[in-house]
């Protein structure tokens, strides 16, 4: 049987960045924790499921002048990471400005080394102000570290996974997710604009929640926690991250079981069939466009947002 997606021609693919806020919670037996939004019910893309904060690498993250505001991390460094020529600094740009934006945090350190911090209530109102018009784009996150004396803190987010969604829709993300420790004087808050809820919790307790059918995720999301579940401690995640060597792209595809469509991953049966069905359809295998609408709860594939 031929894959679903094997008719379907490649849209332009779009750069994507997701960083995912880590934290050890309080209790007798301490676990992790990672920050999530919940997505506008009205978004064209996966509405209400929850994600990462995160989306597309846009061109303000590649202006070379935050070059000069990025400690830590130089481009050619974040290209290797990524595996690229050029501009993967942008990646990590994009991900605390996408961070910023929708979840009020800001990963970045004063020029002491210091973690911006909003514990006073001035402080906190001027930099909400700051995200405002971040948001409204009256104003850009180099702009901002000019006028604040900050440096951006990319050195403190690391490279975690990388995935490609499959053909079924017009949108195509190819998304790197990164893991940071969460600034401990600042509290995330969802925007009320593309997020409309956020919430702190253990990954193996969303991955729950996704089983009973009260969340909703997109594949990278729910496979991405499950990597996240296998760990007892925030640290113990980064420093994986930190001395990670090659991160292998995952790039899922479409086919059809008694069931319906669903998403194969590589080493899964049927994906081999599918990859050579995309090939003879003279179509590149592993290209990738966001989730149709429906394929979630941990059956779809991601896009700009993990």
């Amino acid at each position: 049987m031929a894959s679903p997606d094997s008719h379907l021609r490649p849209a332009a693919l779009r750069d994507a960045a997701t960083v995912m806020l880590l934290r050890d919670g309080g209790g007798a037996t301490p676990a992790i924790e990672v920050f999530m939004l919940r997505r506008n019910l009205r978004s064209v893309f996966v509405a209400g499921a929850y994600v990462f904060p995160g989306g597309g690498v846009d061109g303000t993250d590649r202006d070379p002048r935050l070059f000069a505001v990025c400690a830590g991390r130089t481009d050619a460094e974040a290209s290797a990471v990524l595996g690229i020529d050029q501009g993967g600094l942008a990646f990590w740009v994009a991900a605390v400005r996408e961070c910023f934006e929708e979840a009020g945090v800001l990963l970045a350190r004063d020029r002491q080394g210091r973690v911006v911090s909003f514990a006073d209530r001035g402080t906190a109102a001027r930099f909400e102000e700051h995200r405002r018009r971040l948001n409204s784009r009256e104003t850009t996150l180099v702009a901002i570290c000019e006028e604040e004396g900050l440096l951006l803190d990319v050195e403190a987010i690391h490279y975690f996974s990388h995935w490609i969604t499959p053909l079924g829709a017009p949108r195509r993300y190819d998304t790197r997710f990164f893991v940071c420790a969460a600034p401990p004087e600042q509290v995330p808050l969802h925007d009320d604009g593309e997020v409309i809820a956020n919430l702190w919790l253990s990954p193996g307790e969303a991955l729950r929640r996704n089983s009973a059918g009260e969340y909703e995720l997109i594949r990278p999301t729910y496979e991405v926690l499950r990597s996240l579940a296998e760990f007892t401690a925030s640290v113990e995640i980064l420093d994986v991250a930190r001395t990670m060597g090659h991160v292998p792209a995952v790039q899922p595809r479409m086919g059809e079981s008694n069931e319906g469509v669903r998403i194969l991953l590589p080493g899964d049966d049927e994906y081999a069939r599918a990859v050579v069905d995309a090939l003879r359809a003279d179509m590149p295998p592993g290209d990738a466009t966001a989730t149709p609408r429906g394929m979630i709860r941990g059956a779809g594939a991601g896009g700009g947002h993990g």
